[in-house]
């Protein structure tokens, strides 16, 4: 836990300081920044104050008063409730504005862990809360060269098992055989996923025709559909180094047809689909290029214009894509206007993923459309990290 680096964060943007706040390993967040145990016993509430300026403060139940020993700072204990609102208000002396994993409004549900009564607390206290997330963006996120390069390596595998699972498909399904089903290729793209040194988890996901319109449809071996001559097909894969725990997924999806050229309509929604991704892609870099922030909402909002204008607005129902680290769904900032209006900004030395969908639910074809890509940020640069997907995959 880099207590300077903190107290720079909190200079720059106007606060007086960072309180974590947990009980009952309810912030996840608060742990990782800090480095505490994640399997820490804790029954009791504890607060942990980063100042701008000073020393770092502890406030803890005195039964419970060791747990926060690895971290630098003095120390008060409680007992009663009386007790812990009293030490509170001492632990927060001259400081007004003050940092939590809170959201206004809850508008970006992914930082809000501190429940309302504390906040009620805190508000009666005089002091005024603000929003963490854009700081937890900042030492959560934001990654480091040698992390970015576990990246790449899962990139580079990844890729190659996708572009030999279209072929193995290809065999399967031309022959008939009693393995072509979506089922079975999840069992194949983990096999191979395995022997490459990966790891992953609720996945991969095939799925064929109407499936494919369903963004979180997981195959199992009594419902899985037959993949054959003439089916739609959609790929969603994602893994990362096995033996590193600070190593950051790679996450793609493509789509494509067997023995058959695409409809009218399946190529109509992936070119939209595709061109939305380029528009969020092309704004990324452009921006980056320039030497100027953009928010995650931004991106989101230059897919969805693309998708709107072909006239597909209400088959696009979630956002454009979403932070990754070394969790899949990370903590920096979504490219989200939908779900959530995301304000926070796409930090360099992030990674993130650009998603749009389009998901035809109705009439006589039903598919789904997703062209997932990852990007990584550096000051003055953003860039695609894999193969990109141009057109539909005749298999």
């Amino acid at each position: 836990m880099k207590v300077e680096a903190i107290q720079a964060a909190l200079c720059e943007a106007g606060v007086d300081g960072w309180l974590f706040y947990d009980h009952h390993q309810r912030d996840p967040l608060a742990y990782r920044i800090l480095g505490l145990d994640p399997a820490m016993h804790v029954t009791r509430r504890w607060f942990y104050l980063v100042p701008a300026n000073g020393e770092p403060r502890k406030l803890l139940h005195r039964i419970e008063a060791g747990r926060l020993d690895t971290l630098p700072g003095t120390k008060s204990v409680y007992s009663s409730w009386q007790e812990l609102e009293h030490e509170l208000e001492a632990m927060l002396a001259g400081v007004k504005r003050v940092a939590m994993q809170y959201s206004p409004r809850n508008a970006i549900m992914y930082v809000s862990m501190v429940d309302a009564g504390t906040i009620e607390v805190l508000r009666e206290l005089g002091k005024e809360v603000v929003s963490s997330a854009d700081l937890v963006s900042q030492f959560e996120a934001v990654l480091s060269e040698a992390q970015i390069a576990t990246h790449f390596v899962a990139q580079e595998k990844i890729d190659r098992i996708l572009a030999e699972g279209w072929r193995e498909i290809g065999r399967r399904a031309r022959a008939g055989s009693a393995d072509a089903n979506e089922f079975a290729m999840v069992e194949w793209l983990a096999e191979s996923m395995r022997r490459e040194g990966l790891i992953w988890e609720h996945g991969p996901n095939v799925s064929v025709g109407a499936n494919a319109a369903d963004s979180h449809y997981e195959p199992i071996r009594e419902r899985s559909a037959k993949i054959e001559r003439g089916s739609f097909v959609l790929i969603d894969i994602w893994g990362k180094i096995a033996d590193d725990p600070a190593s950051i997924w790679y996450d793609i999806t493509w789509t494509g047809v067997v023995d058959r050229e695409p409809s009218e309509l399946e190529q109509r929604v992936f070119t939209t689909v595709r061109d939305a991704r380029d528009a969020a892609i092309a704004l990324v870099k452009e921006r980056y290029a320039a030497k100027q922030t953009i928010a995650g909402w931004e991106a989101d909002a230059a897919a969805r214009a693309v998708i709107e204008a072909a006239g597909f607005k209400d088959l696009f129902t979630h956002r454009t894509g979403h932070n990754i680290g070394t969790e899949l769904h990370g903590s920096g900032a979504h490219l989200d206007n939908l779900e959530t209006h995301d304000e926070r900004l796409i930090l360099p030395m992030t990674c993130f993923s650009v998603e749009p969908v389009a998901l035809q639910k109705t009439g006589p074809e039903c598919f789904g459309v997703r062209s997932e890509i990852d990007m990584i940020t550096r000051v003055g640069e953003a860039r695609v990290t894999g193969a990109v997907q141009r057109e539909l995959v005749r298999i």
